[in-house]
């Protein structure tokens, strides 16, 4: 391995240890934080599988998975036995495939849904504000500090993350979000609310965590009071040396008993439409981003058995 301005960097020879067909140099990791600059890996795998005849389609909100009709021109015939598979999208072309892997998060039930698959386990989106250290106050954190997990507790905890621009972030909290894309507080969809909340697996972890749910919805809109957690691992830290930072969505998979899915759940098409040819991957527990290489081989992996490639 070796680094370029703080970064670590798989060399051709070790990249191609872990995918024959990669090209170039892709950047996994800060020694100094452990944190990457994710758009710029993705970016990366992006290239990559452009270069190798993929066509990325962004927007693409898919509406159905069918197996196509038989055709009367000889030519189309053939093609329609080779890619069996017809994927629709709203206000976009089909697109037609041997086989499908979805990996939709936050829309992962309802993708599976469409093939057959149970509505369990059921995606609910938390939604995770950050505060951000005044730079004048970076010096306080050298390097990450997370909590010591609470096992009776469904999330991490704060924690502080110094980030490759300099920058230091902390928490994050958890709230139900109102939305499955809902990032800001008020982003709202009437219709993802009413799913959430019709969600059993839900109502029973709300149940058995709600003096923890108040406490972070309370913090959400206190400002001392999450200064108050933090201090717990760095006392000098006060509300004037922080200002209000991103939010992020989590796709949190919940069985029916409200337990927090933790492990991977893939699921195969179960309708006559489709057949067993599409697989969905409906939990993919963090840190996904940071083993990313590695969970792209176990999927690739699971593929080729499921499909007998």
């Amino acid at each position: 391995m070796n680094g370029v301005e703080g970064l670590t960097f798989l060399s051709r020879k070790e990249l191609k240890e872990v995918e024959p067909h990669c090209e170039g140099k892709i950047a996994l990791f800060s020694p100094n934080t452990g944190i990457v600059d994710w758009g710029q890996v993705a970016r990366k795998f992006g290239e990559v599988f452009t270069k190798q005849g993929g066509e990325i389609k962004t927007g693409y909100e898919v509406t159905e998975f069918r197996k196509v009709l038989t055709e009367s021109s000889i030519e189309t015939e053939q093609e329609n036995k080779t890619y069996p598979i017809r994927i629709s999208g709203k206000n976009q072309e089909p697109v037609q495939c041997r086989y499908a892997l979805t990996c939709a998060g936050l829309q992962s039930d309802r993708v599976a849904e469409m093939t057959g698959c149970s509505s369990e386990p059921k995606i609910v989106p938390f939604r995770g504000e950050y505060l951000v250290l005044k730079p004048e106050k970076q010096y306080l954190v050298k390097g990450n500090i997370y909590p010591v997990p609470d096992p009776s507790l469904p999330f991490l905890g704060v924690h502080f993350t110094p980030r490759m621009d300099g920058g230091v972030w902390l928490g994050p909290n958890a709230l139900l979000a109102f939305k499955r894309e809902g990032y800001k507080f008020w982003d709202l969809s009437i219709s993802d609310l009413a799913d959430s909340l019709s969600s059993g697996g839900l109502r029973k972890l709300i149940g058995k965590n709600l003096m923890f749910g108040i406490g972070e919805f309370r913090r959400s809109f206190d400002l001392h009071a999450q200064i108050k957690q933090l201090q717990k691992y760095i006392p000098e830290i006060r509300v004037e040396d922080v200002d209000r930072g991103p939010s992020g969505v989590r796709a949190q998979a919940l069985d029916r008993d409200g337990n927090l899915v933790d492990d991977f759940v893939f699921d195969i098409s179960k309708n006559d439409d489709v057949g067993k040819r599409v697989l969905h991957v409906r939990n993919a527990p963090s840190p996904a981003a940071t083993s990313s290489l590695a969970i792209a081989r176990m999927i690739a992996d699971k593929v080729q058995t499921q499909f007998d490639l």
